[in-house]
C-alpha cells in the first residue's frame, strides 16, 4: 500500500509568476544603491551630466519649469498621493467587506515611507546644488521620495482596480493617469534640480518592488 508524503501545498501559478520579477526589482535596487552608495564615478559623471543640462533648460524654460513646480509640489507630493490613499482606504471601510484591504493599503504607504527614510538617512547622498536653484528640497536624495511614493500609491490602486472588475474605459483612464504621474513626478524632480537622475531610478524600482511585494502578501493572505 502506498502512503502519501505530508508535504507543503504546491505554490501557486501566480505567485510562481511573480517570484522572478521581486527578485529582479530586488537584485536592481540592491545594485543601483551600491553603485550611489560607493559613488561609483561612471553613474555619478552621466548624473552630473543629466543634471547640468536639464538645470540649463528649467533656468532657461521659466514658464515650463514654474508649470513643474506647481505639479510637483501639490499635484504629484508625496502628501498629496497618502491622502488620495487614506481616501480610497475610508471608501474600503465603508464598504465593510474591505476593511482588511483597507488596513494592507495605508499600512503599505507607511512601511513605503518608513524605508524610503531610513534608506536616506543610511546613503545620505547630497541634493545638486546650484548657484541659480529654480526649487529647493529638504532631507538627502536618494531615493525620491516623490517618485518612490506616486509608484507606490499608484501601482497599488490600479492593483485594486483590476481586481475589484473596473470597467475598461475607467482601467485605461487610471492606466493612463498613472503612467503620466509616475513618470512626470520623476521627471519634474530632475528638472528642477533636486535630484539626480538616479535617485528616480532607485524611487520607482523600490516602489515598484514594494507593490509587488504587497501585493503577495494580500494574495496570499485572501487564499
Amino acid at each position: 500500500m502506498r502512503t502519501q508524503s505530508v508535504e507543503s501545498p504546491p505554490t501557486p501559478p501566480t505567485e510562481r509568476r511573480v517570484v522572478p520579477w521581486a527578485g529582479a526589482l530586488a537584485l536592481c535596487s540592491a545594485l543601483l544603491l551600491a553603485l550611489v552608495a560607493v559613488r561609483w564615478y561612471p553613474l555619478m559623471s552621466l548624473d552630473g551630466d543629466i543634471a547640468r543640462t536639464t538645470h540649463r533648460w528649467a533656468v532657461q524654460e521659466s514658464g515650463v519649469t514654474q508649470a513643474f513646480r506647481i505639479l510637483t509640489d501639490w499635484v504629484w507630493d508625496p502628501w498629496t498621493m497618502r491622502v488620495l490613499c487614506g481616501l480610497v482606504a475610508v471608501w474600503l471601510v465603508w464598504r465593510r467587506a474591505a476593511r482588511w484591504t483597507a488596513v494592507w493599503l495605508v499600512a503599505t504607504c507607511v512601511v513605503a515611507s518608513v524605508v524610503q527614510q531610513i534608506l536616506k538617512a543610511a546613503v545620505d547622498r547630497p541634493r545638486p546644488v546650484w548657484s541659480d536653484p529654480v526649487d529647493s528640497a529638504h532631507y538627502a536624495a536618494f531615493p525620491s521620495g516623490h517618485a518612490m511614493t506616486a509608484t507606490v500609491v499608484c501601482g497599488l490602486l490600479l492593483w485594486l482596480l483590476r481586481r475589484h472588475g473596473a470597467a475598461p474605459a475607467l482601467w485605461r483612464t487610471a492606466v493612463a493617469v498613472a503612467v503620466v504621474s509616475v513618470l512626470g513626478v520623476g521627471l519634474t524632480r530632475v528638472w528642477l534640480g533636486v535630484h539626480w537622475a538616479t535617485d528616480v531610478v532607485g524611487g520607482w524600482l523600490l516602489g515598484t518592488l514594494v507593490v509587488v511585494l504587497a501585493v503577495t502578501v494580500h494574495v496570499r493572505r485572501q487564499n
